[in-house]
This record gives C-alpha cells, sequence and structure tokens, in this order.
C-alpha cells in the first residue's frame, strides 16, 4: 500500500501537474488527507519545487462554522486567503486540490448560507478562478477515501473494509497498479483522448442534438471557434498537464445563448455538501427556465440564482457510458468520478481555452463570443445507455457522434 500511495503522489506531481524546477506548489487539502498531502510535498520537493503550501480545510469545522456562525459572516472572505491564491498564482505556481468531502455533509444547514458563502469565494476569488480557468497555470484535481465518504459509496461495508474497498476503485481509475508504469498508461490514456477531440475539432459542428428514453431532448449551439479539448492541456509557457484524475472526457463549451429543449440528469448532483437527485432542466435560449427534482429541488433553484450566468452552461463534456468508472456500477457521489462516468455538462462559467483566441478576454468580452460567467461551475451527469448525439456541420450535414451512450469512431 504504501509504495501505491507514494506512485500515486509522484503520478499527481510529474504527470497532473508536471511540476517545473523551482516552480511554487499550492496544495488544498482535507485535514483527514494529511498523510497524502505530504506524500505530494514530498515528491514535489524531491522534483526540485522551490516551496510548497500547505492550505488546510476541515468540513467538520465548517458544518459547525455554517450551523453557529452569524449570518453576516458569510457575507465575508478573509483578504489574506484571497491574497494567498493571488500572490501565488501570478508567481506560476501550480495548484493540486485533494477533493474528498463526506457528500452530505451539510444537508442540515440552510441553503442561503452555503449560498451566500459561495458568492462570497467566488467574488473574492475571481482572479485567481480566471487564472487557473485559462490554463496560465497548472492545475489538477485529484482525491483519496475519507471515512465518511467512503461508508456513503459502500454503506453495507464497515469503515476500515468500505475505506479499503474505495481505495482499490480509486487506484484502478487512476491507472495505478503493482509493477506498472502509471506515467506511460496515463500518456496513451491522454493520447485517446487527443484523438476523440480532434474527431470534434475535425467536424467543427454548428449543433448537438441529445435525445435518450429519460426524456432529454435537447438541442446545443456550439460558437464560432470553438475548440474541444481533453486529457493533457498546456499552460500559456506550454507546459503540459493533467487537470482531473481520473479523466474520460472531452469538452467544449456552448453558445450561451444556444440552448433549448430538455435535458435529464443522470446521476445525482453532490452541491455544497448536499444532493440534488432526479432532476430535469429546460432551457430557451440558453437559460434554464423550468426545473425540477426529486431531492434537493430548493437548492437547485438557489444555486441557478446564484448570478446571471448561474443558469446558463458553460460545458459540454462527452463521455462514453462504457468507460472504466461507468463499468464498475459505483456511485461515487463525488463529480470528479462521477463525471467521468457519463456524459454531462455544466452550469456556469465556461473555460476561455475552448474558444480560439479568448484566454485574455475578459467577462463582457467573452459574453459577446458567445461564452458564459459566473462565479459557479458545476457539471452533472446526463449521459445513458441509450443516449444518441448526432452533430450538424455548418454545411448542414447530420453526423452521429454518439450511438447507444458511445462514440461511434
Amino acid at each position: 500500500m504504501e509504495k501505491l500511495l507514494d506512485q500515486y503522489a509522484r503520478l499527481v506531481v510529474r504527470t497532473g501537474i508536471n511540476l517545473q524546477q523551482d516552480q511554487q506548489l499550492v496544495i488544498n487539502s482535507p485535514i483527514e488527507c494529511a498523510d497524502f498531502a505530504r506524500r505530494i510535498a514530498r515528491e514535489a520537493y524531491a522534483a526540485g519545487a522551490h516551496d510548497v503550501t500547505i492550505s488546510w480545510n476541515d468540513e467538520k469545522f465548517s458544518h459547525l462554522r455554517y450551523q453557529m456562525g452569524k449570518p453576516e459572516i458569510f457575507m465575508e472572505f478573509p483578504e489574506w486567503r484571497r491574497l494567498l491564491y493571488v500572490d501565488y498564482a501570478e508567481q506560476g505556481a501550480a495548484f493540486v486540490s485533494i477533493h474528498a468531502e463526506d457528500p452530505e455533509i451539510f444537508k442540515d444547514i440552510e441553503p442561503e448560507r452555503l449560498t451566500t458563502a459561495q458568492q462570497a469565494a467566488g467574488a473574492a476569488l475571481l482572479e485567481y478562478r480566471q487564472r487557473v480557468m485559462s490554463n496560465k497555470n497548472a492545475w489538477c484535481v485529484v482525491s483519496i477515501p475519507t471515512k465518511n465518504w467512503a461508508k456513503r459509496v459502500f454503506p453495507g461495508e464497515p469503515e476500515e473494509k468500505a475505506v479499503e474497498k474505495l481505495w482499490q476503485q480509486i487506484f484502478r481509475t487512476v491507472r495505478i497498479a503493482p509493477d506498472t508504469d502509471a506515467v506511460e498508461l496515463w500518456q496513451q490514456h491522454t493520447a485517446f483522448l487527443q484523438r476523440a477531440a480532434d474527431f470534434m475539432n475535425g467536424h467543427a459542428f454548428r449543433f448537438l442534438h441529445y435525445k435518450n428514453s429519460l426524456g432529454t431532448d435537447l438541442t446545443i449551439e456550439l460558437p464560432e471557434g470553438h475548440i474541444w479539448a481533453g486529457g493533457a492541456e498546456y499552460t500559456e509557457g506550454r507546459v503540459r498537464f493533467v487537470a482531473n484524475m481520473p479523466t474520460e472526457e472531452v469538452y467544449t463549451l456552448p453558445k450561451r445563448d444556444g440552448v433549448n429543449g430538455t435535458v435529464a440528469a443522470t446521476k445525482p448532483l453532490n452541491y455544497n455538501g448536499n444532493l440534488i437527485d432526479g432532476f430535469r432542466i429546460t432551457f430557451k435560449d440558453g437559460k434554464a427556465v423550468d426545473c425540477s427534482a426529486e431531492k434537493g429541488e430548493a437548492l437547485l433553484r438557489e444555486m441557478l440564482a446564484t448570478d446571471e450566468g448561474a443558469a446558463y452552461l458553460g460545458e459540454v463534456a462527452l463521455v462514453p457510458y462504457d468507460s472504466p468508472i461507468s463499468q464498475s456500477g459505483i456511485l461515487f457521489y463525488n463529480t470528479l468520478f462521477d463525471e467521468n462516468a457519463a456524459c454531462h455538462l455544466a452550469f456556469g462559467k465556461a473555460y476561455p481555452t475552448c474558444l480560439k483566441g479568448a484566454e485574455d478576454m475578459q467577462s463582457v468580452e467573452l459574453v459577446q463570443h458567445g461564452a458564459n460567467d459566473s462565479l459557479i461551475h458545476e457539471d452533472f451527469m446526463v449521459g445513458s445507455r441509450d443516449l444518441s448525439i448526432v452533430g450538424t456541420t455548418h454545411e448542414d450535414r447530420k453526423i452521429p457522434v454518439f450511438q447507444n451512450g458511445n462514440f461511434v469512431f
């Protein structure tokens, strides 16, 4: 186990962020994941890091604060914390985030408190997030088991066994195994994702039409100059990195006002420590104009009202239904994994890197070119076994992209 953990940490540093000599590294980590955060730090120093900073978070303390704190504190965001991220980003630091929260830690907290806190953080960290989403800095999101998360994924197992089983699944999805070269396996995997992106970019579709038996009947217009990306990405300094581990997606941005129809989510959305499940969204001219949910509808409506852009889509991602995560049959209650089990869409901010020449555009200019902007970016899953996607070119040719939930090519 120790060797696998070290191999995983090395993969994050060498392939995830591809840390450069004398580069600063910032690690965002739950306190429960301290051992793995320290392993990443050790690998970073071994790779020549200038220094490593760990920003800790504690979801149990956060729950206490949301439960007992005065309402006005959730409108505040510490200036020192804003400066930490902005300053390191401007210095060219790489960022690793360990995402491993209890999926329902905040289920008894008033949604307004969660939304207010997210709005405050989003506004304060706007400059940092713009840099990251424009790939000015290398970044990588990874995960490891925590006790409460593992028990949610494997509720019938004792705590220790649940953690062990979740470790097994995580190692499998990030291609870590004894006597294997994970770095080489990731080279092969990102090459496949690049071929999928090349297929989509080669056709330069104007529209994608989604349809399945669950009620999804959705047309998404893609803006002029959109770019499909996936697997490895590059900073403005041409440093290759992998933003998500695991990843099975190729993705782009929709035209902000070009989404029409209805889509049915196929997996729960874990949002602000709560689950939103069994939901459907209807779009008109890009905006979500109606929604329903079997669970968490009030929170869904809160999310869509975060700001003007929250009710519009910012990402379109294609993932084969037969991806390794989907084949596991496990619901992870963690977007990093569940989004890689099925095609998904995202509410909120678009990635500027998915539009030609947009990396340095400001918000108003991005919107003028068809890209959505928002303080949020929330993925939700829409892929199913019978999902079909048909692309329409600018010459009005209709070309199958997905049949029976998988790529046609």
